[in-house]
């Protein structure tokens, strides 16, 4: 949340009412009339649900599905180019593309393609129509006729898709649709956007109209250079200005179709067919009401359309006849928001409450509740749930079921967070209503005791571990079950552990799970991981579990887990605890040794006179003959001299 806290000063200024020339009061943006005033696309190869499977690879056919939705009717036919890789047609190809109520051109160079499809086609191309409808029936339907699936990808308001041919051996062995799916390996769509919205300030009288288009950065997809390709009719516009918001680091390149139009863009751009040269932006307001207030400070007072996109390399903008625009709702002048309004504003933008098929989880920084101040605690509905804070943030988790939640179906849990403010002696409350999306997906977790408290992600050798798989299915919960879990660690096979609800390994037993509430499914077992005598334990292992229906539908979820051994010290990646012993032992032993053969050698060595003292008064003959016979033991030139 830290990056996002430095651009809701402009915003939050705003809000608190201070003087500002350009400030967004009185226009609260609105979805835009049917009839929008301009026609928004952009390229994408994330679809919103997808997969990929090497299934295909043990069949005769390459099978890809397309599953089309349309927010509105199209008027235009969708293209579809099916195109093979390096100009390989050798295999054949069945499309099975299901757009009911929709019109299509599809073009491919492979003469083989078979196409399944209830969409019409304007093309020459034969096709046979029984296609079966909904996510599980239509790949379960794949599976049955061709026996596996390629590839699969759910479009929304697609403007033309290319489908790249191709399998990959090590893609999935089954394909498990997943959300937001990464398809940029055998797809790429332009779909239209149909979210804009747009305002007007209650007062106006001009016809000054301003387009926002803001670029949502997406660490996952980074880019450095977005084309925008935009269109005007016919009649020149010259009273409307284009605002382009992103990163400061994007190059904006702008092909300019019949369009007499101010820019306002972030970073650097450059006007095609006018001019190559890279002309240097401004720093943009990251906020809704930033860039209204920015609109209004460059007197453009209706928002003819404001439409937030993800990031993409190229976007498509046709601006339609002006007359749409005074179509735009407008909003009466409104008080400006106070101090106890500017909570819902910030909460609303920051969303920072995220939900399991079980719990829910507030973080708010707090910093971002700096321009607030004076926020005593937060709570939810049930005031008893209160957040726990430290010097950074505040951090409430509590499950589904509890602090006043109400479920919306399995798609949503709803609630309020409420901010006690303190002004002074006076201790006031605002209330910000929210919802949550429970994500529709199998959640894998594990716990150190049967009390299933407190998961963990921490496996102990030769100790109990205890399982649990959930999900909610508000359609039919009772057609969903737990098909298997494996126990996978490096270096090992993997072990199955539970198979068609029944343990499949020694040491795996099945747990009764609480009873299904609300469509929500638990399925519970506990294990021992046991290492061989004399084996290595392995510092990882992965837990994968799946779910599914009795159509096939699959869901499955994966769950990395360190593995602990009693006897290896803790975050100790090399040796042993005996080893460290070892090695202590041996170290003080050698050193002891080499003290004794030092003392040796010194209590050796030392002079002899030292030892024995000569006495002073010798006879002078005893003393020569001892001087003689010292000088007949030397060893050195003077004394062999002497001898010969």
């Amino acid at each position: 949340m830290g990056p996002r806290a430095a651009p809701l000063l402009p915003l939050l200024l705003a809000l608190l009412g201070r003087p500002e020339p350009g400030r967004a009061e009185g226009c609260d943006l609105q979805p835009v009339a049917v009839q929008p005033p301009i026609a928004l696309s952009y390229a994408t190869s994330t679809v919103p649900r997808g997969c990929v499977s090497s299934s295909s690879l043990r069949t005769g056919h390459e099978v890809h599905v397309l599953s089309v939705e349309w927010s509105k009717a199209s008027s235009s036919p969708l293209k579809v180019s099916v195109v093979p890789r390096a100009r390989d047609c050798t295999r054949s190809v069945v499309l099975i593309l299901v757009c009911s109520r929709c019109s299509a051109t599809i073009t491919s160079p492979c003469p083989d393609l078979l196409i399944r499809t209830d969409a019409h086609l304007d093309t020459g191309i034969t096709s046979a129509t029984a296609v079966s409808t909904g996510e599980g029936p239509l790949l379960a339907w794949a599976r049955d006729a061709y026996g596996g699936i390629t590839s699969y990808s759910e479009l929304r308001d697609p403007r033309w898709v290319q489908l790249r041919l191709g399998e990959d051996p090590a893609s999935p062995p089954d394909c498990i649709p997943q959300e937001r799916f990464d398809a940029t390996l055998h797809l790429e769509t332009e779909v239209f956007f149909h979210g804009m919205k747009g305002c007007s300030r209650g007062d106006t009288q001009s016809t000054r109209a301003a387009h926002i288009i803001r670029l949502q950065p997406e660490p996952s997809f980074p880019i450095t250079e977005v084309n925008l390709i935009l269109s005007c009719p016919e009649r020149a516009v010259s009273n409307q200005i284009l605002i382009l918001q992103s990163r400061a680091n994007i190059t904006w390149s702008l092909s300019v179709n019949n369009c007499h139009i101010q820019f306002l863009v972030s970073g650097s751009y450059r006007i095609a067919p006018i001019s190559s040269l890279l002309l240097p932006g401004e720093l943009l307001p990251d906020s809704e009401r930033g860039l209204i207030a920015k609109a209004f400070e460059k007197n453009y007072s209706i928002i003819a359309s404001y439409s937030t996109i993800p990031a993409s390399t190229r976007v498509s903008l046709e601006i339609q006849d002006h007359e749409e625009v005074r179509r735009v709702p407008v909003t009466p002048t409104a008080p400006s928001p106070t101090t106890y309004s500017l909570p819902h504003v910030l909460l609303l933008m920051l969303q920072p409450w995220k939900c399991t098929d079980e719990t829910m989880e507030i973080v708010i920084a707090r910093s971002h509740l700096e321009p607030i101040k004076d926020v005593v605690n937060i709570t939810l509905r049930d005031i008893s749930c209160q957040a726990e804070k430290n010097a950074t943030h505040f951090m409430l988790r509590t499950p589904l079921s509890h602090c006043g939640t109400s479920l919306e179906g399995w798609e949503h849990a709803k609630n309020e967070l409420i901010l006690n403010l303190a002004k002074g002696a006076v201790l006031r409350s605002v209330r910000v209503a929210f919802q949550c999306k429970i994500p529709r997906e199998l959640f894998l977790r594990l716990f150190p005791t049967a009390a299933f408290e407190a998961p963990q992600t921490e496996l102990e050798v030769n100790k109990e571990a205890f399982v649990q798989a959930s999900m909610r299915w508000e359609d039919h919960p009772a057609d969903l079950q737990l098909k298997e879990c494996w126990l996978a660690a490096p270096g090992r096979d993997p072990v199955l552990l539970v198979q068609g609800g029944e343990a499949r390994s020694a040491g795996v037993a099945v747990l009764q799970g609480p009873p299904s509430a609300r469509g929500r499914k638990v399925w519970r077992f506990r294990f021992t991981y046991v290492v061989p005598e004399g084996g290595r334990v392995p510092f990882s292992a992965t837990l994968k579990c799946k779910a599914g229906l009795q159509n096939n539908t699959i869901f499955e979820k994966v769950l990395e887990v360190t593995v602990k051994d009693g006897w290896r010290l803790t975050n100790n990646r090399g040796l042993g605890l005996a080893a460290v012993l070892g090695i202590t032992f041996g170290a003080f032993l050698i050193g002891a040794l080499l003290t004794a053969g030092l003392w040796y050698i010194y209590s050796h060595t030392r002079p002899i006179s030292k030892l024995q003292p000569v006495s002073s008064r010798a006879p002078a003959s005893e003393s020569s003959s001892t001087n003689h016979s010292i000088g007949s033991t030397q060893s050195t030139p003077c004394s062999t001299s002497s001898m010969a």
